[in-house]
């Protein structure tokens, strides 16, 4: 293909033959091949992006999308800057047990720093508790009510789907609270699992355990304790077990909960609180 060089000719570049057939007459030797329009610059004969034959580049999405569409399900999230914060409890409340992986869990854990945080955050005004929970650990679900209630910024709670057993003080710790029309609550007395000491102390300390939830709930709510214990204790209307269930408008009749909303309610409700709550906390004006 290459003719031999003469003996005074360098070492690069190598002269081509003419003689070759697919020798270019145009090409000069140190010099690269001439590129035709449209093609890449990298490889040559390959349909450049002008070229109506060249392939449509795909287009990737950015890996926080793609998080987004495996964790939410969706690649489009809304992005707005919000003075509300929505707090979800939803699942059983975890406490000083591990559940099961299979189990849906709010980890009371994660929570507590969430609150306080809250409390510090001057871009924060209002919190949304929103609730779908089947209840949990009495002390855990407790220490997430005490919490929200302790917050010095405007609350409001609404229960989706079931506000049950120990989600119940949690619901009615916020400052005002929701319930839908289809949603659930479960009033019972506490239970204990695994391992029992059948002792007095025992059924003492389950007492007094009990009177907590009751009298947090009392003192958040409308409702008297005479008509809470009347529902925690009557019998006939859950299979094998004691206790009352309250559905929507019922649990706002008996003053547990104080309206029947959704999102939209409840939303309006907070926007409300906060404004009020700007106009008379005059050190939080003075500091904005």
């Amino acid at each position: 293909m290459f003719r031999e060089r003469p003996q005074n000719q360098e070492e690069f570049p190598f002269l081509p033959d003419p003689d070759d057939p697919g020798h270019d007459p145009g090409f000069t030797p140190g010099q690269p091949p001439e590129k035709e329009p449209g093609n890449d610059p990298g490889r040559p004969g390959f349909p450049g992006p002008g070229d109506p034959e060249a392939p449509k580049r795909v287009q990737g999405q950015r890996k926080e999308s793609m998080q987004a569409l495996k964790e939410l399900g969706t690649n489009v999230l809304p992005e707005i800057k919000s003075n509300i914060h929505c707090l979800t409890i939803v699942g059983q409340i975890e406490g000083h047990l591990v559940l099961p992986p299979q189990n849906k869990t709010t980890k009371y854990e994660h929570l507590l720093p969430q609150l306080v945080a809250l409390e510090q955050s001057p871009e924060i005004e209002g919190v949304l508790v929103v609730l779908n929970t089947v209840g949990g650990d009495v002390e855990a679900g407790l220490a997430i009510a005490e919490m929200i209630a302790g917050l010095s910024k405007p609350t409001v709670s609404i229960v989706l789907g079931g506000g049950h057993s120990i989600g119940v003080p949690v619901a009615v710790s916020a400052r005002y609270s929701f319930i839908t029309h289809t949603a659930s609550m479960t009033i019972h007395p506490i239970r204990l699992n695994g391992l029992i000491i059948g002792v007095p102390q025992t059924w003492e300390y389950l007492e007094k355990m009990q009177d907590r939830v009751v009298r947090f709930i009392v003192e958040h709510s409308r409702i008297s304790e005479a008509a809470f214990r009347e529902m925690m204790f009557r019998s006939g209307e859950l299979a094998r077990d004691i206790g009352t269930v309250l559905i929507g408008r019922e649990a706002v009749e008996c003053g547990l909960i104080d309206e029947v909303g959704s999102v939209g309610q409840a939303v309006k409700k907070l926007k409300d609180m906060i404004a009020e709550w700007k106009k008379n906390n005059e050190d939080y004006n003075v500091k904005i």
